[in-house]
């Protein structure tokens, strides 16, 4: 199967753009992706790892940071237990801890081990509490994502071959029926 490299790093930009209209991320804030570049070009997650994949995805991600400044962190495959790619700058902003072990397609994934080339001083950490994650392949990267995380729909569903979900999200709701959650409603409560 051929694959549209250019189509899929302005899809990649899309979905991106998608996400950061639903939530504004700046460098205060990590995402998370995970991807599958086996289920983009059609075949079963694990299988048939494309680094030429791996560039596109990672080069239309860099080019959304470039504008907004987040953090990216990049999910392994589970032989290296779902650790995740970081430079080094988020892992000090994040207080994250280093492990020991470098991806290579047959153990972390194509993506991961393409993000840890490219990247800038990376690191590799075992777990992140991310504000946002996109998920290319359903690679499950909810076990990153902070408590309360809440869907959004990206206007294209699929990445090549790969289903495409997203999520934001957002600090927990606590109280009761006094509870106020906006700055508004606090200040007709005065």
């Amino acid at each position: 199967m051929t694959v549209d490299l250019d189509a899929l790093r302005r899809d990649v930009i899309r979905v991106v753009e998608d996400l950061l209209a639903e939530m504004p991320l700046s460098d205060r804030h990590l995402l998370v992706v995970g991807v599958s570049t086996s289920e983009v070009i059609g075949k079963r997650i694990g299988t048939s790892g494309s680094d030429e994949v791996a560039e596109a995805i990672y080069d239309g991600l860099a080019r959304a940071r470039e504008k907004r400044g987040f953090h990216l962190a990049f999910q392994c495959c589970e032989h290296l237990n779902r650790a995740l790619v970081v430079s080094r700058a988020a892992l000090e902003r994040f207080g994250l801890e280093e492990v020991s072990a470098i991806p290579i397609p047959k153990a972390g994934g194509a993506m991961a081990a393409h993000a840890y080339r490219r990247m800038d001083d990376p690191v590799l950490v075992e777990r992140v509490v991310a504000d946002a994650g996109i998920d290319i392949g359903d690679t499950l990267i909810g076990m990153h994502l902070r408590p309360v995380a809440v869907p959004v729909r990206p206007s294209i569903r699929q990445i090549g071959q790969a289903h495409v979900t997203m999520a934001k999200t957002r600090p927990k709701l606590i109280g009761g029926a006094r509870a106020v959650y906006t700055p508004e409603d606090a200040e007709a409560c005065r």
